[in-house]
């Protein structure tokens, strides 16, 4: 089946991703469900290969949520071992492919050694700008948004800024990808129907796209369906739909979009 892009201003400048479903991929085959995470590694190299050819230029993907950590210590253990081999074994390549890696989350609750990895895969690729590969890990959405205010609050306190100066621009540009435009397209395989904490403040004109697939099982045909259904709606931000005609005419972005300024 063919991949190639449709036109270019249908095509999402920024995806993000909920991949769900690789524990019950591996308990449906009864099997451990670091299978399944194993498994899912694929998938994400799959989706950054789709990203590439596709032409987009932002990827984020939510690799563990700050609330994952509650999950059984086993799972947990393995899942920082396949993201520590991970990291050793992918970053190289995708370098070399023109995508910057970056790291989104409370990195320091990982060991000290994930920690180095994450750094210097940031790094060896701050210079590529063909995708930017965003990892979002021990991240959650209300975190960011805290994260976020006590940044202001500091800025206030130390005199740098005042109150009534603080605006949605002022705020956004302190999250999490403050300097990436929002997602266009937010997709979630495993049949859930929520974003899950994941970029609360990002997603807000996002258009949402789920499928039951999980996520071990994903394919390009089923990016390929995602894309075909982003490119058939009208993205309105709360306008018209001859206001938003006009506005996409014109080249003006979505509202909160940093790169508009």
């Amino acid at each position: 089946m063919s991949t190639s892009p449709p036109a270019q201003d249908r095509i999402p400048r920024h995806l993000a991703v909920i991949m769900d479903g690789n524990g019950r991929w591996a308990e449906r085959r009864k099997r451990p469900r670091v299978i399944g995470h194993r498994a899912g590694a694929r998938s994400v190299n799959l989706c950054i290969d789709f990203c590439l050819d596709q032409g987009i230029e932002a990827l984020t993907l939510f690799a563990f949520s700050s609330e994952n950590w509650g999950r059984p210590e086993e799972e947990v253990g393995a899942l920082m071992k396949l993201f520590l081999n991970a990291l050793e074994r992918e970053v190289e390549e995708l370098g070399r492919r023109g995508v910057r890696i970056r790291f989104i989350g409370e990195r320091e609750r990982f060991a000290p050694a994930i920690q180095d990895k994450m750094a210097a895969a940031e790094m060896s690729t701050r210079g590529n700008r063909r995708l930017t590969l965003s990892i979002a890990a021990s991240y959650g959405g209300r975190q960011d948004i805290a994260a976020a205010a006590r940044a202001l609050a500091q800025d206030v306190a130390d005199g740098k800024l005042r109150p009534q100066d603080i605006d949605e621009a002022a705020v956004a540009a302190r999250m999490a990808l403050g300097d990436l435009p929002p997602p266009d397209l937010f997709i979630r395989t495993g049949g859930d129907h929520r974003i899950s904490n994941f970029l609360l403040w990002q997603l807000a004109y996002t258009e949402l796209w789920f499928t039951e697939t999980l996520w071990p099982e994903l394919d390009a045909a089923t990016l390929r369906r995602a894309l075909d259904d982003y490119a058939q709606r009208e993205r309105r931000f709360g306008l018209t739909g001859a206001q938003s005609l006009s506005r996409t005419g014109s080249g003006m972005a979505a509202p909160s979009d940093p790169s508009a300024e």
